[in-house]
């Protein structure tokens, strides 16, 4: 009964199927290690930012360029405070309110951005404190250069804390990278730190989880439909070894008699 699995047409069946089902299953093997590689990386994370607040706090140099493993490390820089800026529609215990970010321009030349603490409400320079004159040595959690935002605020304010969008606001060079105050000044409130970009358990992480089901998904439908199809082809061969299947065979057109008969 099974003798129509040797034809040509089902060899190309069933090789689709061995190629599919293991190809499927890698594939869905290789989301799950994604998954699960972010989920060590947002464990690592964690581990390492609990383990900066309590480090020593490290010359800026030393630290530089920021990675995953200095990425909320404390961080001293000293200099003496510039230009002013505001960060609005950041949000903080759950309320709406902005950064209050100043850059520290530091004997190298450079400006390392500093946020020295966050207001609530919407963005106003008047309630804005004041960087304090002279030179000063601030401590902080350094960060890296977020992504560039968009334009269109207002002068005075940035939607971003990256270097590619401050350095068009200013006139001297600025650290790729920037350090949230400890102690906030001015009766502002101290923003937390955050994980580096690529370590959190984000929607990313959790589109390899969902991709990671469709391919076993995909491995089960083409033997579903492996098994579906060698059904339906054997019972077409039992019917015809029976005798149940209807004779194929083209009816005569209409007004024609067959052949060797005569009309009458």
């Amino acid at each position: 009964m099974y003798r129509f699995l040797l034809t040509p047409r089902w060899w190309g069946i069933n090789v689709f199927v061995l190629l599919a089902v293991p190809f499927c299953v890698f594939m869905g093997s290789w989301q799950l290690g994604r998954f699960e590689d972010r989920v060590q990386d947002h464990r690592t994370a964690g581990e390492q930012a609990a383990s900066a607040k309590t480090a020593p706090a490290r010359p800026l140099a030393e630290l530089l360029p920021v990675d995953q493993a200095t990425s909320g490390a404390q961080a001293t820089a000293t200099g003496r405070y510039g230009k002013q800026l505001l960060v609005p529609d950041r949000e903080l215990d759950g309320e709406r309110g902005y950064y209050v970010l100043t850059l520290l321009r530091t004997d190298g030349g450079k400006a390392l951005p500093v946020v020295r603490g966050w207001l609530p409400g919407d963005a106003d320079p008047a309630k804005a404190p004041a960087a304090p004159a002279g030179e000063v040595t601030v401590t902080g959690a350094l960060q890296a250069s977020e992504s560039p935002g968009q334009g269109g605020l207002p002068a005075g304010q940035t939607s971003a804390i990256s270097s590619a969008s401050l350095v068009n606001l200013v006139s001297y060079d600025v650290y790729d990278a920037w350090v949230t105050l400890d102690r906030a000044d001015g009766g502002m409130k101290a923003v937390p730190a955050t994980a580096a970009q690529g370590t959190g358990l984000d929607l990313k992480a959790f589109q390899n989880l969902g991709y990671t089901g469709e391919w076993f998904v995909f491995a089960g439908f083409v033997v579903f439909m492996w098994f579906r199809l060698l059904r339906r082809e054997a019972e077409f061969v039992r019917d015809a070894e029976l005798g149940l299947v209807p004779d194929a065979a083209p009816a005569e057109p209409a007004g024609q008699t067959p052949a060797g008969t005569s009309a009458p």
